[in-house]
């Protein structure tokens, strides 16, 4: 029995508990980065359009979609070959709710990069920035229209730099070069967006999803500016022929440290009438330099074959048991 009246055990009371301290430079960094992702975002939003197109294969339509960038203020903008591919045309919306038609002018799926154009409309152009110039960590945000939903922003960090992207045009296969690749979101529909650095600098088109936290974009450099001039020009890029299937290879020590580089190019396989298998190069050579210019790996090589090596007569250097070799051939257009 508890006797009434007679006071009981003191209980104290439960003393708050402080909320922990936020480090000032801590909140200040968090205000910079979001400052930073919301800038690009205001910056590059108003050009980043959705891009909706049909495509009828046997007998049956089907609908696509995916992203745009414009790069110029008549109508130009740059998205992926592959949102583009079966189809001529389509229809272009912006966040202001601008919606136009638009044509294909050029596509280059060996680059994975096209150029298409609306039919009205002045176009705010974003800035195109030089993906040569970015670092592994250097904050990205992606601007594009992911499963339909317009105006979607994402932000992240250059993953790594000098990635390479499998491409093919019916039976021509290529490597894309220095492809960056980014743990910012991307999804279904992002593919033709933008991805741009903190100053709002287009510095990439985003064109893959790789996997959850890694994404790829075709990078913004001298080469993919050449790229977009040529579509825009002539519908298509030149680039040239020799008819040879290789891969880098390390050199023999002595062969390394004559020519001052560690690795060549091997032909593993030439095809017949090839420009190659005509100038007397053989599978098992090991190709050195072709017009005076390095060649290390299969990207070496694919940057030299560009349209203005087209029937123009350039040498090769080869090794070949133990002998160096100098060759001459002419390189014809890739069909």
């Amino acid at each position: 029995m508890v006797a009434l009246g007679r006071p009981g055990p003191e209980v104290a009371e439960p003393r708050p508990v402080d909320a922990p301290e936020v480090d000032a430079e801590d909140s200040a960094l968090l205000d910079a980065y979001s400052m930073a992702v919301s800038s690009v975002a205001e910056a590059l939003i108003p050009s980043v359009a959705s891009l909706r197109v049909s495509r009828s294969m046997g007998g049956w339509t089907g609908g696509g979609a995916g992203s745009a960038v414009a790069f110029t203020p008549d109508g130009y903008l740059v998205t992926s070959a592959h949102v583009v591919a079966g189809t001529d045309r389509g229809t272009a919306t912006f966040v202001d709710g601008m919606e136009s038609e638009f044509r294909v002018v050029g596509r280059d799926p060996l680059s994975d990069l096209a150029v298409v154009r609306v039919n009205e409309g002045e176009l705010k152009p974003a800035r195109l920035g030089d993906a040569s110039r970015l670092k592994v960590g250097q904050l990205v945000v992606a601007i594009g229209n992911p499963l339909g939903f317009a105006g979607s922003v994402t932000a992240g960090v250059v993953s790594a730099l000098g990635r390479s992207l499998a491409t093919r045009d019916g039976r021509t296969s290529r490597l894309v070069d220095n492809v960056i690749q980014t743990d910012a979101a991307l999804n279904p529909g992002n593919s033709g967006g933008a991805l741009a650095d903190s100053r709002a600098r287009v510095i990439g088109i985003n064109t893959a999803v790789a996997g959850i936290g890694l994404g790829l974009a075709v990078p913004i450099d001298d080469h993919s500016r050449r790229i977009l001039a040529a579509l825009m020009h002539d519908g298509r890029v030149r680039r040239a022929f020799l008819g040879v299937v290789g891969g880098s290879r390390p050199l023999p020590p002595k062969l390394a440290t004559d020519v001052g580089r560690r690795q060549g190019l091997e032909v593993v396989q030439l095809l017949e009438g090839s420009p190659a298998a005509a100038a007397g190069v053989r599978p098992g050579d090991l190709i050195l330099d072709l017009d005076g210019r390095a060649i290390e790996g299969v990207g070496d090589l694919q940057r030299q074959l560009d349209g203005d090596a087209i029937g123009r007569r350039v040498g090769v250097r080869v090794a070949r048991d133990g002998r160096l070799l100098e060759l001459g051939l002419t390189p014809t257009e890739l069909a």
